[in-house]
């Protein structure tokens, strides 16, 4: 994962656009689409409570996000929920298919952001893992050849409900490399998914489901984002193997003028070091601000996903691959899930 630092790119933008926001009426409540638990709870801290001080702009927050759910919203023609996450793989494929905005970056007019979280159709706010974790006291696997071996780690399994972050962990047990999972065999992953599938006793929607499950003897076995396991004792988790990803917000097609307004201030606020830092003392992901690194507590650098420890052993995401094969793969996803 590269991570340079943004130098001027808002600068160079039109400079009829730097009054596009300004002269527009202002929304005093906005509406979010987010991941939910601990994550949305970073976003309350670290970006709308600042915005709310500074503004009187008020976000409203609701959670989970998924693709689906975005496209119910614009096909249905609403105009209250203005802002959505997703991953990067699932901007391309929410651009693709026109259920999203560009962003304004001359209106946000950030502080300095790594290249990769300047997109022009969202702002990666916030750098995240997806990890195998397990129930303390649990047998502890070392990958996900041993993770998927049901028989020699006994346990129930809890997956995602998402064909991008399970497939890609699918096929490294069946024995792929991290660095040749691109492009994804994707019969292959499905036919490790139907090995595994009588064991799986959750598929989870939401983020906060896997920790809960676990703490509850539900399930003793989680792929999960990083965030809702690491420094917590009643979890095991490793790093190896996982995937690096960076989640962004991105404006709903058709929301309003004034909603927009509203957003781009709270994208400036997502901009701010000092705003991410606050968000990682919710959760332990990284915002794209290269001033932030000396604002973490240098003790708990290795609880974060681009630490160099944990970069390393894990792939990045291959958001392109997703854009191009993403509708094809839920079409076969939907299909395996009615087999359940």
């Amino acid at each position: 994962m590269k991570r340079r630092t943004f130098v001027g790119a808002a600068a160079a933008l039109p400079a009829v656009s730097l009054l596009s926001g300004a002269a527009q009426a202002q929304s005093k409540e906005i509406r979010m689409i987010e991941s939910g638990g601990a994550s949305g709870e970073s976003i309350q801290k670290g970006y709308i409570d600042p915005l709310f001080q500074k503004t009187g702009i008020k976000v409203v927050r609701e959670s989970p996000s998924s693709l689906g759910k975005l496209r119910a919203l614009v096909e249905s023609g609403q105009t209250t929920t203005t802002l959505f996450e997703l991953g990067s793989g699932v901007v391309l494929q929410a651009k693709k298919l026109g259920l999203i905005e560009p962003v304004d970056w001359a209106a946000v007019a950030p502080a300095a952001m790594f290249p990769e979280a300047k997109n022009e159709y969202g702002f990666g706010y916030q750098y995240f893992s997806t990890i195998m974790a397990w129930r303390k006291g649990a047998k502890e696997p070392k990958n996900f050849t041993e993770f998927f071996d049901t028989k020699a780690f006994p346990g129930k399994r809890c997956l995602p409900d998402y064909p991008h972050y399970c497939l890609p962990f699918a096929l490294q047990a069946a024995g792929v490399p991290i660095d040749k999972l691109f492009p994804l065999d994707v019969d292959l992953a499905f036919k490790k998914l139907n090995e595994i599938k009588k064991d799986v006793a959750v598929w989870w929607k939401a983020g906060a489901q896997p920790p809960q499950l676990m703490k509850d003897n539900e399930v003793q076995y989680s792929i999960c984002w990083s965030g809702r396991v690491v420094g917590d004792p009643a979890f095991g988790l490793n790093f190896a193997g996982g995937k690096a990803d960076l989640s962004f917000i991105c404006v709903v097609k058709g929301s309003k003028p004034e909603d927009k307004a509203a957003a781009w201030k709270l994208m400036r606020e997502m901009s701010l070091p000092e705003n991410q830092a606050k968000a990682a003392e919710v959760i332990s992901y990284t915002g794209p601000s290269p001033d932030l690194d000396k604002l973490l507590p240098q003790d708990k650098l290795w609880q974060f996903p681009t630490s160099k420890q944990n970069k390393d052993v894990q792939y990045f995401e291959n958001a392109q691959w997703w854009a191009d094969n993403g509708e094809a793969v839920n079409k076969k996803w939907e299909a395996f899930k009615l087999s359940l």
